[in-house]
């Protein structure tokens, strides 16, 4: 539990905003291919951590004095350790996978496979500044989309329009957390978005990924393409806002002011995403 990074979990509840919106939309989905399918995502989202973590280590991103992820640097386990248990993760996570395939249909393999490769290549991605895009498509766009032909047995591609402000928080957890590592990944000579930008624009950048959620859900309420209750999610506005003050106080002391901003954000996504949930939940039920 410690290596998979347990408190990150909150990045895979596309599945389940997913479901809540369609059982808004259709009433009558398989509940549960669904929370196959969010299970599925949780076992793929474990894999793809220690496998970040390995890949980070064997390239020297990691080291004790790097923030994040000590699994391996503290001595807690070794790289073999971490490796052979992302392996087996993966392999439970694609097992899975092809069982709901052969449940549902042929297309959700091209949509696994597509998942199956943001996790592999993450890694050497974020060296090259597009991690932002792969956690986005992974966390966002494939799981929604997933999801819907899951529990519908055909995709509505409407669910892209949960799957965006969902998947921003979700990227402005990947992107404080660069953020904070811009000097120890710059030293280990890799690129990530957070250090083409610099401070002040990731900090602009960050605000737009928990803010603009916000007036997305309000802008979808009044042109029903949500249901009015949806704006219960300006409950997490408060702690949106509080997280933006503490990235705005980076300029001034640097590092150390956003060290653990990238689990609060994740916080921010467990409210945002449960009160989302709620809202579509209760619009179904009342409908």
């Amino acid at each position: 539990m410690i290596a998979v990074r347990p408190w990150s979990f909150p990045a895979s509840v596309m599945p389940l905003v997913t479901m809540m919106y369609l059982f808004w939309v259709w009433k009558d989905i398989s509940w549960g291919y669904g929370v196959w399918a969010l299970a599925d995502m949780i076992l793929f989202h474990c894999a793809a951590n220690t496998w970040s973590d390995w890949f980070d280590f064997r390239k020297k991103v990691d080291a004790e004095d790097t923030f994040g992820a000590k699994t391996i640097t503290s001595g807690m386990f070794t790289a073999d350790e971490i490796r052979n248990l992302s392996v087996s993760l993966l392999a439970v996570a694609v097992a899975g996978g092809v069982a709901l395939m052969f449940m549902t249909g042929l297309p959700l393999l091209w949509i696994g496979l597509g998942g199956l490769a943001c996790a592999l290549f993450y890694p050497p991605l974020k060296y090259a500044a597009a991690g932002d895009i792969v956690i986005f498509t992974a966390f966002s766009m494939l799981p929604s989309i997933g999801t819907s032909y899951a529990v519908l047995g055909f995709i509505d591609w409407s669910v892209l329009w949960v799957a965006v402000p969902v998947g921003l928080i979700t990227v402005a957890i990947l992107h404080i957390n660069n953020l904070r590592d811009i000097m120890t990944d710059d030293r280990a000579g890799i690129h990530t978005l957070a250090m083409r930008l610099g401070g002040r624009q990731s900090i602009l950048l960050y605000a737009f990924e928990v803010i603009l959620p916000f007036f997305w859900v309000f802008s979808c309420a009044l042109g029903k393409i949500f249901p009015w209750w949806t704006l219960v999610v300006f409950l997490a506005a408060f702690p949106a806002l509080q997280n933006v003050r503490t990235a705005i106080r980076y300029r001034k002391e640097g590092m150390p002011a956003i060290v653990s901003l990238d689990e609060k954000t994740a916080k921010l996504q467990i409210l945002f995403s449960l009160s989302f949930c709620l809202a579509f939940l209760v619009a179904g039920l009342l409908r």
